[in-house]
């Protein structure tokens, strides 16, 4: 567990943000002050290394939760880091698993001998910004992979959820549901293997067209040879 202490000064309950909190962002507050770096420290995030400067930590809603103590809900956490954005006293950059938490201005208040440390400050924020980017820049990614990786609908087939979509949109749920249940019947009997399921589904659609046209001027046909005949009891 780290050792230390932090400095917490009079100003504060001047300020608006201390004011017009509850008590219970006080002391969520107060807590991720305590769970700031105070000085440099290494960690990893999707097999990559990143560097956390004073002031900035690694957590999640969970352990600031854990952390500030008996009567603090995930649910007081979200709302007081988003006022906590809003009065510029945090920035919070939030990830599939984790987020990274920066205390604004941490140089300035936390400097050593008590007098504001700009050119802390300014590296700090400089730093927040690299690793903010990098963050974002692999959450897309990351979304982007999940976006176009292939699921399974039924036991066989095999469809990224772009290509999904896609389907129900031109052929509607109920047939796209149909197509997607005979397609995974027939590999499951035939042991059929194709190279993209997706384009299978539209090949298949493209043959039902044909058949429904051919029914629709049957019925036509048929209602035709009772065209002005009487029926009598």
């Amino acid at each position: 567990m780290d050792q230390g202490w932090i400095k917490l000064h009079r100003c504060l309950t001047n300020k608006a943000i201390w004011l017009e909190s509850t008590p219970e962002q006080k002391t969520i507050l107060i807590t991720l002050l305590m769970m700031a770096n105070h000085q440099e420290k290494e960690w990893e995030w999707q097999e990559e290394k990143y560097k956390a400067e004073p002031g900035q930590f690694v957590t999640s809603l969970e352990t600031i939760v854990n952390k500030s103590g008996k009567g603090i809900t995930i649910q007081n956490v979200r709302t007081a880091l988003k006022r906590f954005e809003k009065y510029e006293f945090l920035t919070n950059v939030s990830t599939n698993k984790n987020r990274l938490v920066t205390i604004v201005n941490w140089g300035f208040y936390q400097g050593e001998n008590g007098s504001p440390n700009k050119q802390t400050n300014k590296q700090l924020t400089s730093n927040q910004q690299a690793t903010n980017k990098q963050l974002t820049t692999n959450k897309n990614e990351r979304m982007k992979e999940c976006k176009n990786e292939k699921k399974l609908y039924k036991e066989f087939v095999k469809l990224t959820e772009e290509e999904h979509l896609k389907i129900i949109e031109q052929l509607g749920r109920a047939l796209t549901d149909d197509l997607i249940e005979r397609l995974n019947n027939y590999i499951g009997s035939k042991g059929k293997q194709y190279k993209s399921h997706y384009h299978t589904i539209l090949t298949w659609s493209r043959k039902e067209k044909p058949k429904a046209v051919e029914h629709e001027e049957t019925s036509k046909s048929d209602n035709d040879k009772f065209r002005g005949v009487k029926l009598f009891k």
